[in-house]
């Protein structure tokens, strides 16, 4: 008798249990028909004007992650509007986002996306979304916020850039050895080769060159180049771009990248030189468009062909 005592209240409990996980409210947008869910709901709303930080991830119904603010260096953020026109599902859930809530939905992609979905998706396949309210910021505290995440951002940034410069300086010097350059390398990790002198007084910041030039990712495949009939030998011709001729460069002022900036001021009008440039003096970990992907060591010939 006493067992089946116990046994009662378990089951007892384990239906209030499930009665407690089944009551979490939901609720259905007037637009478009979500259905979402409060995993937890919060109470405090962004007065007008305000900014309400939140975190998002986007998944697809596999759990594939498609987006995620935790990838991200800053949360998402929005400003409070009660004026904000709402012109679908996904407007009426942000707009009446509170400070704790979380909130859990699914939909189908055209939904979610509207027409600018992934060209990987279909717009009937079903994304999951997690959507959570976390802080409420005034300007001058939002501002304050994001400069400290980003002096921190640019710390781990500073530190991946060191780890690159020694990972890349191996295959630079591989690749010099390939090569059989005589090259120099200066302290901040460039390597340079001065093919041919040139004439006048050495360069200073400020001063204007024109620079003829042919950029290659470290396997020889051009990028860009300001001589027309490289550009056609290599199909990377632009009937688009304005000219193809010299470059000016005011050097020294960061108008190019810094490998370009170091390595322009150790030549003269006239000489001509190979710059071999690791990802941190070039364009880093973002790359630059489809042509340079990210950490991507770049190699320059260059032709110094007027000094103003």
């Amino acid at each position: 008798m006493k067992n089946s005592k116990s046994l009662l209240a378990i089951l007892v409990l384990l239906v209030g249990i499930g009665t407690l996980t089944s009551c979490k409210k939901t609720k259905v947008t007037e637009n478009d028909g979500i259905e979402y869910t409060y995993v937890k709901e919060g109470n405090e709303k962004a007065p007008n004007g305000e900014f309400l930080l939140y975190n998002l991830e986007i998944s697809t119904a596999s759990d594939s992650v498609i987006y995620s603010t935790n990838d991200q260096p800053f949360p998402g953020y929005l400003m409070a509007n009660d004026s904000m026109p709402v012109t679908n599902g996904m407007d009426e859930i942000f707009k009446g986002l509170r400070k704790g809530d979380s909130i859990a939905f699914e939909a189908n992609a055209k939904v979610i996306f509207g027409n600018n979905f992934p060209p990987f998706l279909k717009e009937e396949d079903m994304i999951k979304v997690r959507l959570g309210a976390f802080e409420i910021m005034n300007e001058e505290a939002i501002q304050a916020y994001f400069e400290k995440v980003m002096a921190a951002e640019d710390e781990k940034k500073a530190e991946r850039a060191k780890e690159r410069l020694v990972e890349e300086d191996k295959i630079i010097q591989d690749y010099i050895a390939e090569k059989g350059l005589n090259a120099q390398k200066t302290e901040s990790g460039l390597y340079y080769v001065i093919e041919e002198e040139g004439t006048g007084d050495p360069v200073t910041p400020g001063t204007t060159m024109h620079v003829d030039y042919a950029g290659y990712l470290i396997d020889g495949t051009l990028f860009d180049t300001s001589i027309e009939s490289l550009a056609k030998e290599h199909d990377i011709f632009n009937e688009n771009r304005p000219s193809y001729e010299p470059l000016p460069v005011t050097v020294g002022m960061g108008q190019v990248i810094p490998g370009w900036d170091e390595g322009l001021l150790l030549l003269k009008e006239g000489s001509k030189g190979k710059f071999i440039i690791p990802s941190p003096l070039a364009y880093g970990e973002n790359g630059a468009g489809a042509m340079i992907p990210a950490n991507s060591v770049l190699v320059f010939d260059v032709d110094v062909a007027d000094v103003e």
